[in-house]
């Protein structure tokens, strides 16, 4: 494919514009008021507090790097990053471009030449590069209710934009999940998904309902309510259905794709092959929700299937007789016959659509589990149908051999993931406690991992730089670094890469950062499952892992304090990347104990199903386990380990604080699972604590309306059932906007510790929600961690 020219500096100096915070310090103390302290500090940790964030500080400014594309030019390649970093006073991403030249010698070599700074982006939602390159397209979305804006960007200037008011949808959906838009291969036309518009409230006046319209100017009347509409949860409060719609690029106008029914909610579109003539067609994935939408954030056991409907704008094909084509506007199911599909990808000749498959998890309501990819071969002349074959390209894999492909993790795709072959895929997938980047024969079904084997670190890919590879790699003492990977030789069964390091300003951080990374390793520990039962499968009878972070060896014979961390889900995982937060706790003279029990991805289906029906028992003994196998190595002193974990995480912290009360010296818990009895009834996601006490009974047993039983039973599976052998003093960090696990399951378990005379301390933000992560919250969160730890570890 042949890209034109862009000329990105020219572009980024025009769309963006510089801001600059400047931090102060206010002291209002009057000269003869006695000395306060902030609440929850006193005269001995107020230096504590300034030196640790001083220190946290320089970890939060380091920048990640969020996305990544590539343009042809001459003498080579453009690139453009996307990166973020956290403004603390704004409380917000401080989001920027980094733009570099990329040119390649005759020897495999490759140079990035950098730009001088990069630019700052101001109030921009998304950047949708068009297919050839030569056109962007950025979004602007609205506050309140202003209009949406899209402005249309060549090489230098802004070519077009429109705005589209709330009356024709709201804002635009970016957040990676719902999100989807798509240039069509004219470059005439754009699909995308937003908010469908604000349905009308019913107005009252003092002689009560008004039956015509009214406007909010008029006088003496009021808007009500009207009907409560169901949303999808965490994270997306307040957020109205996703709905399909399609721009003009060159007049402006903005159509809504017909015949998609209120009961489906539509995301990730792409534009489907077209043939002159011929009707066009998108494709998207959708979510019914004829009676309750259940939290779908990190829930991918949410029933979902590929659609193809026609596309607003596009030629009709002309009708068969007897038919009236222009009017059969109701999407096709493409799907059918498989319980979940999503990430659909056209290969680049548009004979393919390869998509995503969560059916495990819908299978069995564990929220994340091990995805299979698939085909569907695109060969429709005409309408798609329903009764196209659905081939397995990547099946779910049960219980891998020992070194072997775990099955596939993958939980984003590049928009364009194929090499120039046409048939192969490259992904990122997570294999044990680290990520790697995979290549996919989507013909044989041929998986190669293609990131380097010699190490631990974890890989992403970024973007491809035609049959070259732009990836990041980092571990949890190296920060993010890009990496370059080209095809080396071609063997008769697969392909050898080589990967080259770039130098890039993105990398680097302060010295005395660089100083402490410097001195910290870490490695991979396989861990072995005691007291193996008949009753275990193979996969859940195998070694799992844990990440142990260090200092270097020294001369003296003492073990640094041991933070075990754990990982909510609880089918999720912590990988060997790079963490801000952890790293500063590492910093600070702690070694980390980050473990992967039994039930987290990346270790096959048997391991991830294993755990259903046993949590409170299996996972806790898994942590313990770990623990202990730090300390017959040497490498823990049992008088100085915490435990920090949020969400599942906090629900192993607080069982173990109650199951092995003399193990642990401080507790962390952020956003904590301690009573699924009070949980069922006020989280957006009732069916994973179904799934988790019932196990393959789950599903069947789920209902609305909790027996006495079940709550028994929900009593029995959670920490607050052993809250009366409790010690450890405890730190509670609570989002006051949490839908997954509602701050009341947290404030009842520190109540009840703080009335038994357990030192406890509660922080409670108030606009965060289950992430708890608004850069303020996230900060002021790991300084209370950092400074509640040294008072009770060190």
């Amino acid at each position: 494919m042949n890209f034109s020219i862009f000329n990105w500096s020219s572009f980024l100096c025009l769309v963006t514009r510089r801001s600059f915070s400047v931090f102060s310090k206010m002291n209002n103390v009057g000269a003869s008021s006695p000395k306060e302290f902030p609440l929850g500090l006193d005269a001995s940790f107020e230096e504590e507090y300034s030196s640790q964030s001083s220190l946290l500080q320089d970890f939060t400014s380091i920048p990640s790097i969020d996305k990544a594309w590539t343009f042809k030019s001459d003498g080579g390649s453009q690139g453009m990053f996307s990166l973020s970093q956290p403004n603390l006073l704004a409380n917000k991403k401080r989001r920027y471009i980094l733009s570099c030249h990329i040119s390649k010698g005759s020897t495999n070599a490759v140079s990035f030449q950098w730009s001088a700074f990069p630019i700052e982006l101001s109030n921009v939602s998304m950047m949708i590069p068009s297919p050839s390159g030569s056109k962007l397209l950025v979004v602007r979305n609205p506050e309140n209710d202003s209009p949406t804006k899209f402005e249309i960007w060549g090489p230098s200037l802004v070519e077009k934009e429109f705005c589209v008011p709330a009356s024709v949808h709201g804002s635009v959906y970016s957040d990676g999940w719902f999100e989807g838009i798509s240039w069509n291969s004219d470059e005439t036309l754009i699909a995308y998904v937003a908010e469908e518009p604000a349905p009308s409230k019913p107005t009252f006046t003092t002689f009560g309902y008004k039956k015509e319209n009214s406007t909010d100017k008029d006088c003496g009347s009021w808007k009500g309510q009207g009907d409560w509409e169901e949303e999808w949860g965490e994270t997306y409060a307040g957020k109205r259905q996703p709905a399909l719609f399609v721009i003009d690029v060159n007049s402006g106008e903005v159509r809504p794709v017909e015949g998609i029914g209120k009961s489906l909610s539509v995301g990730q579109v792409v534009w489907a092959p077209s043939s002159e003539g011929l009707q066009q067609y998108l494709v998207f994935v959708g979510w019914p929700s004829d009676t309750r939408k259940l939290g779908i954030k990190y829930c991918y056991n949410r029933p979902c299937a590929l659609y193809a409907v026609r596309a607003p704008f596009s030629k009709l094909e002309v009708p068969k007789s007897g038919t009236n084509a222009a009017s059969d506007v109701s999407p096709t199911e493409l799907t059918q016959s498989i319980s979940s599909a999503f990430f659909p990808r056209f290969s680049p000749d548009g004979k393919l659509l390869m998509f995503l498959s969560a059916r495990s998890s819908v299978d069995s309501w564990a929220h994340s589990a091990t995805h299979s990819l698939h085909r569907i071969d695109w060969s429709f002349s005409g309408k798609p149908t329903p009764d196209a074959k659905i081939v397995d390209v990547i099946p779910v894999v049960i219980c891998p051999e020992d070194g072997c492909f775990p099955g596939l993790y993958c939980f984003s795709l590049l928009s364009r993931p194929w090499l120039s072959d046409g048939y192969t895929m490259i992904l990122s997938s997570i294999w044990g406690s680290t990520q790697v980047i995979i290549s996919v024969n989507v013909i044989s079904g041929n998986i190669s991992r293609i990131s380097s084997g010699d190490s631990s670190f974890s890989w992403n890919v970024l973007a491809l730089d035609g049959d070259n590879i732009i990836a990041v790699c980092s571990s949890p003492v190296d920060v993010p670094a890009i990496k370059y990977g080209s095809l080396a030789r071609k063997a008769s069964t697969e392909a050898s890469w080589s990967w080259l390091d770039v130098s890039s300003p993105i990398s680097r951080c302060s010295e005395k950062v660089t100083s402490l990374l410097s001195s910290l390793q870490f490695s991979i520990m396989k861990i072995p499952v005691r007291d193996i039962s008949k009753n275990l499968t193979k996969g859940a009878s195998k070694p799992y892992e844990a990440i142990f972070v260090s200092s270097k060896p020294q001369s003296r014979n003492v073990c640094d304090p041991l933070i075990v961390v754990l990982h909510g889900g609880p089918h999720s995982v912590s990988l060997s990347s790079f963490s801000k937060s952890l790293a500063f706790l590492s910093s600070l003279g702690y070694s980390l104990l980050i473990v992967n029990y039994r039930g987290s991805l990346g270790f096959g289906e048997e391991a991830v199903q294993s755990l259903l029906g046993k949590i409170g028992s299996q996972d806790v003994n898994d942590v313990l386990a770990a623990i202990d196998h730090v300390i017959e190595k040497g490498l823990a002193d049992p008088s100085k380990i915490a435990v920090l974990g949020g969400s599942h995480g906090g629900f192993l912290t607080t069982h173990l604080i109650g199951q092995a009360p003399d193990k642990f010296a401080a507790a962390v818990a952020r956003n904590p699972v301690c009573n699924l009895a009070l949980m069922v009834g006020t989280s957006d996601i009732p069916d994973w604590c179904y799934a988790e006490t019932f196990g393959d009974k789950g599903k069947s047993s789920f209902t609305e309306a909790t027996s006495a039983e079940h709550l028994d039973a929900f009593y029995k599976k959670s920490p607050i059932l052993h809250i009366s052998k409790v010690r450890t003093p405890t730190l509670f960090l609570l989002g006051a906007k949490d839908l997954r696990v509602p701050m009341s399951t947290g404030l009842q378990y520190a109540r009840a510790l703080k009335e038994k005379g357990v030192e406890v301390k509660v922080i409670v933000f108030p606009e965060d929600n289950h992430a708890l992560d608004r850069p303020q919250s996230d900060f002021e969160s790991f300084l209370n961690i950092g400074v509640w730890l040294k008072k009770y570890c060190k």
